[in-house]
């Protein structure tokens, strides 16, 4: 068998990235998507070929429409598969913090997002999925620790 052969064997993993970004008082960015029923990190699917932190940086701008520059990676999760969805790696990487010049000029594809909203962590409890809250939480953590965390299916591993 050849390298090749070996590799058209693999399984393929889905992938997402997205970033945690944060304002002056701590609070967080969430977007409220159309196609979705809950709120979400600014971010989405990685696409072939592509690295996760390119893929961060462009959606930021395709969803916010503002340059922001991506940092290091806070929270790595894999998470198993579900009835519609393989399984995946969801990446959260630091968008460092937002200041007010730069809030005024997000721009939202009204086709793709309702609104985005500066939210404490229990809007983030709120607001979010189960899984992905636990993820943002993580990521907030990272960031204040100075760390790098991974999980699986939004749990920390021991």
């Amino acid at each position: 068998m050849t390298a090749s052969d070996y590799t058209a064997t693999l399984p393929r993993k889905r992938m997402g990235a997205g970033a945690l970004l944060s304002d002056q008082f701590g609070r967080v960015l969430l977007v409220e998507p159309t196609y979705a029923p809950h709120w979400e990190l600014p971010g989405g699917a990685v696409e072939a070929n592509e690295s996760p932190h390119a893929a961060t940086m462009r959606e930021l701008r395709e969803e916010l429409g503002v340059l922001v520059r991506v940092g290091r990676l806070l929270v790595t999760d894999w998470v198993p598969p579900r009835p519609d969805r393989t399984e995946g790696i969801m990446m959260i990487y630091d968008g460092g913090l937002v200041t007010p010049d730069r809030t005024a000029r997000i721009r939202l594809p009204v086709a793709e997002l309702r609104q985005w909203a500066w939210c404490t962590q229990q809007d983030v409890v709120t607001l979010l999925p189960e899984i992905l809250a636990r993820r943002v939480i993580a990521a907030i953590r990272a960031r204040a620790d100075g760390a790098s965390y991974y999980l699986e299916n939004g749990y920390f591993v021991a």
